[in-house]
């Protein structure tokens, strides 16, 4: 059986998730600020770093400063992460890891809300990477980690760099710029629409997924003998990717 152009041909050992639009199909910062009353001024803000200028400290720290969210909104923004999961992702993430793919999540949003978040979807606290926020004895919002490299645009390329050491072929999935600054150093970029459907990303990536459920990242991030490995349930979902692949709802190059 001959297989597609873009299926790969040797099997990748990791893959590294973006968490807000790609995991969830919320923005935890922008659901911050809803409860704060400055939800417009804020989805602007983000709205840019993804689409145009990229993160940096000047915008997270004005961010933060406008919301000033308490502990107990960033937990609740966990619990709000995983009932707006988006469809297909815990059998996916399953697959993967039955397959010996290490899990990761990489995401310039903030802890505890994305560590809790991320050990729902059973990916093991040390491979999940955040920004880290402090709170008083009350729990009253204090500052962030202002050394986190993640506030930065080029954060997630530092870690994901720091990643291949011990896996030297991984796939990267995102829906932002803030992700994408790591598709000439990955085995295979994806850039995920399925949320977020941003015109800059589509005409960037070469992998661009287009669904809301994640099954086509199934077919673009295993071999051919590895889809042959997959148990009946399994296969139903690799199909659906298929389906989703060949309907081109996932831009394949």
């Amino acid at each position: 059986m001959t297989s597609p152009h873009w299926q790969l041909q040797t099997p990748i050992s990791a893959i590294v998730f973006d968490c807000d639009g790609t995991l969830s199909s919320i923005e935890g910062v922008n659901e911050l600020a809803r409860n704060k009353g400055v939800y417009d001024v804020i989805e602007a803000m983000t709205t840019e770093a993804m689409e145009r200028s990229g993160l940096n400290p000047q915008l997270y720290q004005q961010r933060l400063q406008l919301i000033h969210p308490s502990e107990q909104q960033v937990h609740s923004l966990a619990q709000q992460y995983f009932a707006h999961r988006v469809e297909d992702v815990e059998a996916v993430i399953s697959l993967l890891q039955r397959l010996n793919k290490m899990i990761y999540l990489v995401s310039a949003g903030v802890n505890p809300a994305v560590s809790l978040f991320g050990e729902n979807l059973h990916i093991p606290p040390s491979h999940i990477y955040a920004v880290n926020l402090s709170f008083d004895a009350a729990g009253n919002y204090l500052d962030y980690d202002h050394q986190s490299p993640l506030i930065h645009n080029m954060g997630k390329r530092n870690i994901v760099a720091m990643l291949q050491s011990e896996h030297p072929d991984l796939v990267h999935i995102g829906d932002g710029l803030n992700d994408y600054v790591t598709h000439d150093i990955v085995t295979r970029f994806i850039g995920y629409g399925g949320v977020y459907y941003r015109k800059n990303m589509n005409e960037r990536c070469q992998y661009y997924i287009k669904t809301f459920s994640l099954a086509p990242l199934l077919p673009l991030c295993l071999t051919q003998m590895e889809s042959m490995q997959l148990t009946a349930e399994e296969s139903t979902l690799y199909q659906k990717g298929m389906r989703a692949i060949h309907d081109q709802q996932v831009k394949t190059g």
